[in-house]
């Protein structure tokens, strides 16, 4: 035989007389479009619900209904996840939890859905709907020893690992671009040594060409006449 986790499909009535009234207008047409199963429709009201109140914690619960009925786990999830945050209600609690649970069931996360079933017990501990659940996800988990929740810590580890070497390669790709640069500059940099080098090779031909220039003078005046000078007599 097989078990299915039952679901809670409770519509939260609006009744809070500090909501807008448009909020609860659009969640109570909302609720009777889910009672006639027309969840696509029920689904616009409620966001049209949420439009008007965002912080209306019951038309995002009845919304994550509304998905969870159209098979959109994911979306649901999220809408449960806001309303947890804003419901101070412990039944609702226990029912946007139980909720919860079953989509992570169903997901094959057993741990997880374990998890979110204690949360709706604590806040509502007499929900046999739940205790059904817990004991069915608890079997399921002993059965399969963690079964995707191994597989999804696994998975958790093996990007954290793989992170970690990206990181570790940008960090070693950083320090030889740092190194490069040095290098660089170091190359683009005049060598002190070969300046003076330099310089001592250019004075030296400044210094023989200094050199030639005054022997040719020379030479070009022992070549020519001597003049006699008279010294002027007084």
């Amino acid at each position: 035989m097989r078990h299915i986790p039952t679901f809670l499909l409770c519509l939260a009535m609006a009744a809070v007389p500090s909501m807008a009234q448009n909020s609860r207008d659009y969640m109570r047409r909302g609720n009777r479009l889910m009672r006639d199963t027309a969840y696509a429709k029920a689904q616009v009201q409620y966001q049209k619900s949420i439009e008007a109140d965002n912080a209306n914690a019951r038309a995002h619960y009845n919304l994550g209904n509304a998905l969870m009925m159209q098979s959109k786990a994911k979306d649901a999830m999220k809408e449960y996840e806001t309303a947890v945050k804003l419901e101070k209600n412990k039944l609702r609690l226990a029912q946007m939890y139980h909720n919860m649970g079953v989509l992570l069931q169903a997901a094959k996360q057993p741990g997880k859905a374990l998890e979110c079933y204690r949360q709706s017990l604590r806040n509502n501990p007499h929900s046999a709907e739940t205790r059904y659940n817990y004991a069915l996800c608890l079997y399921q988990l002993k059965k399969n020893g963690g079964g995707q929740d191994r597989k999804d810590q696994k998975q958790d580890s093996d990007g954290q690992d793989q992170k970690k070497q990206q990181d570790k390669q940008q960090q070693q790709k950083e320090k030889q671009e740092k190194r490069d640069n040095r290098e660089k500059e170091r190359q683009q940099q005049p060598d002190p040594q070969q300046m003076s080098r330099e310089n001592a090779e250019q004075m030296l031909k400044a210094a023989m060409q200094d050199e030639k220039e005054t022997q040719e003078r020379l030479q070009k005046a022992l070549r020519q006449p001597h003049q006699k000078h008279l010294q002027k007599q007084w």
